[in-house]
């Protein structure tokens, strides 16, 4: 080991209430993260929190099956000019609701020029 960390989940504090991990490389399919997250979902559910939403860029499959087995929903997708790539990036937006009045966030549709709902995932 390099005592360096293998990967972290995180939660936004802002109203998107984003969900987000990364793992490192070496540590992928092994199902690390999906267990890591659901411990942390299921800690953020016993809080109270009404859901949370995450994001990836639709050529990172991985990442968006890592949310369908979490059990995220897909929501929609939104085009914009991602500044760490800089390029314009296609994101699909998925969220999991742990109450059951709770509609979809429509702040990345609302803000994104581009925006649709993709039918074949």
């Amino acid at each position: 080991m390099d005592n360096r960390p293998i990967g972290y989940v995180s939660l936004s504090t802002n109203e998107n209430h984003d969900f987000g991990y990364g793992l490192r490389s070496e540590y992928w399919n092994q199902g690390i993260i999906t267990e890591a997250a659901e411990e942390v979902l299921e800690q953020l559910k016993a809080q109270g929190l009404d859901y949370v939403t995450a994001t990836h860029d639709r050529e990172n499959i991985a990442s968006g099956q890592v949310m369908k087995k979490l059990g995220m929903n897909y929501q929609y997708s939104c085009v914009e000019n991602w500044q760490p790539k800089g390029k314009m990036v296609t994101f699909r937006m998925y969220q999991l609701n742990f109450k059951a009045s709770v509609e979809t966030y429509k702040k990345y549709w609302d803000e994104s020029e581009e925006h649709f709902i993709e039918t074949e995932l």
